[in-house]
């Protein structure tokens, strides 16, 4: 199953082409998808006009929702950000290794266009749907 992240949705729902939307694109009503319980919060909750939000609710609703977060993963996504910090990467958004950690735990793979991850999938072994940008 590949969790898609905000960075995706956000561009798609805007309407930008990147090769993260057209994966997407690709993706949509041939596999399985699946969105967290936080990034949809985090999308819809940037969605300012009714009719917008009613149908970003419906078609995101409908794909597969799993819950991030959870004491186990909690800590072990503070494990994975201590890990990489003494590796000395910090990871600037606190939500990421929460997503990474689930997706890498429950075995998802992960549709993302946020530089956060790739340490995640350097160094901790998180899959992305896309390799990381050089």
């Amino acid at each position: 199953m590949t969790l898609v992240d905000s960075s995706v949705w956000i561009d798609y729902f805007q309407g930008a082409i990147t090769p993260q939307t057209e994966k997407l694109d690709g993706l949509l009503g041939r596999e399985p998808l699946a969105i967290g319980d936080l990034i949809l919060a985090e999308i819809l909750q940037g969605i300012t006009r009714d009719r917008h939000f009613e149908t970003a609710r419906k078609r995101l609703t409908s794909l597969s929702i799993v819950e991030l977060g959870g004491a186990r993963i909690a800590t072990h996504a503070a494990s994975n950000f201590r890990a990489l910090r003494k590796l000395g990467v910090t990871v600037r958004k606190r939500i990421d290794p929460i997503v990474a950690t689930r997706c890498m735990n429950s075995g998802y793979d992960l549709l993302h266009n946020d530089k956060d991850f790739d340490p995640f999938v350097k160094h901790l072994g998180l899959r992305s749907v896309i390799p990381e940008r050089r």
